[in-house]
């Protein structure tokens, strides 16, 4: 079942977004039966999630043979009691990592030579 659920801006107005109810969903405040709202802001909800992504990115960032390009790719799913959480897909969940590298290792070993 899905319900819409308000997240406030924090410089002013909202978002309405379509989310899947929980079984323990709360009803904080409803305006005209039809939106919930959510507990926490939306740049706070993200907020959660950007630092994931941060957290991810730092780590391919410290590989000894650094990538030219980190490319990762997750679906986020938003709820007015959790803010928003890296949504799941199939039994073992969703997180997609693509690392490119533009130089064949030997001209990098030549770069930092010469």
């Amino acid at each position: 079942m899905t319900e819409l659920a308000r997240f406030e801006l924090q410089q002013g107005g909202e978002v309405v977004v379509e989310v899947a109810e929980g079984p323990s969903t709360a009803r904080v405040s409803r305006r005209e039966d039809l939106v919930v709202d959510a507990k926490v802001s939306f740049e706070r909800a993200l907020g959660a999630v950007k630092d994931a992504a941060s957290a991810a990115l730092g780590q391919f960032q410290a590989m000894t043979r650094k990538p030219d390009e980190v490319e990762i790719k997750f679906g986020i799913k938003l709820s007015a009691e959790a803010g928003a959480v890296i949504a799941k897909t199939g039994i073992d969940g969703q997180f997609e990592v693509k690392l490119k590298w533009k130089r064949p290792p030997d001209e990098d070993a030549e770069a930092a030579e010469g």
